[in-house]
C-alpha cells in the first residue's frame, strides 16, 4: 500500500511519534533522555513549535505539538533526529541509523480531542507498567500538568487553560480526567491516527479537510476491495 502523505496544518495540534529502528532502544540511560529533551527544547525554539505534551519511552517517544507553519514540524523533527543521533552514536561508539524511518504524525482537533490525546500520551508509562501514576515517570510532561513541577519545555494549550481560572483548578481538573484512564476505543483511535496519519476530529472538523485531503481523511476498509458480480456490476 502506498504511503499516505502527511497532513500537517499550521496552528493546529499534532500527535507525533518517532520509534527506534526494529524497535531497538533509543535511550540507554537517563543522560540520553536528558540530551533528547535538551535538543528538543533547542529545535522547538528554533522553529517556533509549541510542545504541549511529551513522553519518552525506551524505544520511542510521543509529542503533542503545534507548528506555526506546515513545514516547521518536519524541519524540527529532522533537526532533532539528526542532532540526537550524532550525539548518541558518538557517546555509545556506534554508527548508522537509529530511527525506524520518518516520524509519524496525526492531526488532532484541539477543541474536542486535545486533552484526550494529552492523557493518552502521559499515561503511556502507566499502561506499560513502568509506574503506578503518570507523574511518577520523570520523562514526561505529566508532572507539569498535574502541578508537581514546572517545565520550561511545555507550552500549555488553551484547551488546558479552559479547565479552570487558576493553576490549582486546572491541575485538579486534569488530575480527575487522567484518573479516569484511557478507554479502549480512545486508545485505539489515537494509536491508529498517529501510525496511519489519520486526523482525529468531529465530522464538522473532518469534512472540510476531506475536500483537499480525501485519501488521508477518508478511512478505507481493510483488505482488498470486494469484487462485484456480473449481476450487480451495473
Amino acid at each position: 500500500m502506498a504511503r499516505l502523505p502527511r497532513l500537517i496544518l499550521s496552528g493546529q495540534p499534532h500527535h507525533v511519534v518517532l520509534r527506534g529502528n526494529n524497535r531497538q532502544a533509543i535511550f540507554f540511560s537517563d543522560l540520553d533522555r536528558q540530551q533528547l529533551l535538551t535538543v528538543l527544547a533547542d529545535v522547538a525554539a528554533q522553529y517556533s513549535v509549541a510542545i504541549h505534551a511529551y513522553v519518552l519511552m525506551d524505544n520511542h517517544f510521543h509529542l503533542l505539538v503545534t507548528p506555526p507553519a506546515s513545514e516547521a514540524l518536519s524541519r524540527m523533527m529532522q533537526a532533532l533526529g539528526r542532532r540526537y543521533v550524532g550525539w548518541f552514536n558518538a557517546r555509545h561508539q556506534r554508527s548508522g541509523t537509529l530511527w525506524e524511518g520518518r516520524f509519524r504524525a496525526g492531526l488532532i482537533e484541539g477543541e474536542r480531542h486535545l486533552l484526550a490525546c494529552m492523557r493518552y500520551i502521559e499515561l503511556n508509562p502507566v499502561r506499560a507498567g513502568l509506574c503506578a501514576e503518570p507523574a511518577q515517570w520523570t520523562w514526561s510532561s505529566a508532572a507539569h500538568h498535574l502541578g508537581l513541577g514546572r517545565q520550561a519545555l511545555v507550552t500549555e494549550h488553551e484547551r488546558y487553560w479552559s479547565l479552570g481560572n487558576t493553576p490549582f483548578e486546572r491541575e485538579h481538573a486534569y488530575r480527575a480526567f487522567t484518573d479516569q484512564g484511557v478507554p479502549a476505543d480512545e486508545q485505539a483511535l489515537f494509536t491508529e491516527s498517529v501510525l496511519r496519519g489519520r486526523p482525529v476530529g468531529s465530522d464538522a472538523f473532518l469534512k472540510p479537510l476531506a475536500i483537499d485531503h480525501g485519501p488521508v481523511v477518508n478511512k478505507r476498509p481493510r483488505g482488498r476491495p470486494r469484487k462485484l458480480s456480473a449481476s450487480n456490476a451495473n
